[in-house]
């Protein structure tokens, strides 16, 4: 039997994306072995649901964030004996640990992501998370902070990069959908996207609108369009009126994914100057339609955007150079082509679905292997 733990499946989010794409494959892969397998969910509503990801299907039950039974069920789980436990989390690591109390003949994987193992953890998640057998990163800088921040020898460690979902890949061999409505008309599109709360301040959309302003004094047509929800929108407006720009910035919320993949397929340049990225999946999402991007030159998204090549990397929270890249790309078009394209290539050689699960069901055998 193999045993998931997930912190949430079904909701938006690049943690959430991740989490489904290593249960779908686990499942296919269990599957094809003959071996059940039992995925479990922290926050997700209570109750069994299944869930498609391109032409793989899992279940998951979601516990509601009730610790105790989701707790409960994990230990129910142990004492049928599992070869492997997952947990999408280094935070669910102390479950997997009060796990090996009913059973200690199983393997263990935790996957980290990013800014959450930036900093050394305390008791019991550094512990828990150094028990476990294989720690698997997406970017050499998640797994540099594994090894020097969380002390995890660097035998235990794996890399595997995310990959795009199969159905944003589908899309893309459609027919490109229309202009979406929401747009300015015949307005030049920096396109952000992301979650716009306090806590993800790091993300950079603050510095993206105070660069606005010199870049219109160049490009006077451009647009700023901020895709996502979240508690700090009215800071950003506000910000966006001080700079004197708000006719120059519009915020999209509540889009479906075809509007979502509307909006890469029809903006000029996607910017998110980020200093915390533990990898970057929308920075894929942009360069899989063909799209120069700019990236913060920090955590995973050097990995993702090779600077001057497919896009270009700046310090998080320097104006200048943020508006300096955003111009040099907005007003040389050949430039901005040339490295939409160099994107797409990058993506479609090294960061599809199927690389990425030929990668993990790799890394799933080899742990299974030494198991049996």
């Amino acid at each position: 039997m193999i045993v998931g733990l997930f912190m949430e499946v079904l909701a938006a989010g690049g943690v959430q994306r991740a989490s489904r794409h290593v249960a779908a494959v686990t499942a296919k892969l269990a599957l094809d072995r003959g071996l059940p397998y039992r995925f479990l969910s922290f926050t997700d509503p209570q109750g069994l649901d299944t869930v498609r990801v391109g032409a793989n299907e899992f279940q998951v039950s979601g516990h509601a964030r009730d610790k105790s039974q989701f707790a409960l069920a994990a230990l129910r789980a142990a004492g049928r004996q599992p070869l492997l436990v997952i947990a999408l989390h280094p935070h669910l690591a102390p479950v997997v640990a009060a796990m090996r109390l009913r059973s200690r003949k199983f393997r263990s994987i935790v996957f980290a992501h990013g800014l959450e193992v930036w900093e050394p953890l305390g008791w019991p998640r550094g512990a828990a998370l150094r028990s476990s057998d294989l720690v698997v990163a997406p970017s050499r800088d998640t797994v540099k902070h594994l090894i020097c921040d969380q002390k995890i020898r660097p035998d235990k460690v794996r890399q595997l990069p995310w990959g795009l979902d199969p159905e944003f890949e589908a899309r893309l061999r459609t027919h490109a959908p229309p202009r979406p409505t929401a747009f300015p008309e015949r307005a030049r599109i920096i396109l952000t996207v992301g979650r716009w709360d306090p806590a993800e301040r790091y993300k950079g959309a603050d510095t993206l609108i105070s660069a606005l302003p010199r870049v219109l004094h160049t490009v006077p047509d451009a647009a700023l369009v901020l895709v996502g929800e979240g508690e700090d929108r009215p800071r950003l407006e506000q910000l966006g009126r001080d700079s004197g720009v708000t006719d120059h910035i519009y915020f999209l919320s509540g889009l479906s994914q075809q509007e979502l993949f509307a909006c890469y397929a029809h903006c000029d340049v996607f910017a998110l100057p980020s200093r915390a990225e533990g990898f970057g999946l929308v920075f894929l999402e942009a360069m899989a339609n063909s799209k120069p991007v700019i990236g913060g030159a920090h955590g995973g998204t050097p990995d993702v955007i090779k600077d001057g090549v497919s896009g270009l990397l700046v310090t998080h929270g320097d104006v200048e150079m943020l508006s300096n890249a955003l111009l040099s790309l907005l007003a040389d078009p050949a430039r901005a082509r040339e490295m939409g394209e160099r994107g797409r290539q990058r993506v479609q050689k090294d960061y599809t679905f199927e690389r990425f699960q030929s990668g993990l069901s790799q890394v799933l055998d080899e742990v299974l292997i030494r198991q049996l």
